[in-house]
């Protein structure tokens, strides 16, 4: 497995993850409300439900989120190589490794930073199209683009 597939990979399962966290606190809250509705009477109650139904609603657009990332993600195949950068490219600039594909925490990977970023970042918006040796700034740092894998 190439280090870009490990990248690729540990997001993937990092979404996954977060689906899984979500769909079970969804699922909680309707096992809740169930249980709740079974035994219960009065404003209090009503309040108790219309909040668990908010939270659930909040969860679920979270949830279409996390899920709309997936979709990014499953889009990239991490085994194409290009010489040009584009989405699923892992570029190498002033010694910083960025893997353009969604806006997702930083990872450490065999003791290498990657920084995942969406296309439509300023950062992103800059490289997708360019290749090795393009230089560009932003914020006053001037940056080379060093590898695209």
């Amino acid at each position: 497995m190439t280090f870009k597939q490990k990248i690729h990979t540990h997001y993937t399962l990092l979404v996954q993850d977060r689906i899984d966290v979500f769909r079970d606190m969804i699922s909680g809250l309707t096992e809740d409300s169930k249980n709740d509705a079974k035994g219960s009477a009065g404003d209090k109650h009503e309040t108790a439900l219309s909040m668990m139904h908010i939270e659930q609603e909040k969860l679920n657009r979270k949830l279409a989120e996390v899920l709309d990332q997936k979709g990014v993600l499953e889009k990239i195949n991490p085994e194409i190589s290009a010489e040009t950068i584009s989405l699923g490219s892992l570029v190498k600039a002033n010694g910083i490794y960025l893997y353009l594909s969604l806006a997702l925490p930083k990872i450490n990977m065999e003791g290498i930073n990657i920084i995942a970023l969406s296309p439509q970042a300023p950062l992103g918006n800059k490289l997708m199209g360019n290749k090795v040796g393009f230089t560009f700034e932003i914020n006053g740092t001037t940056y080379l683009v060093e590898t695209v894998e």
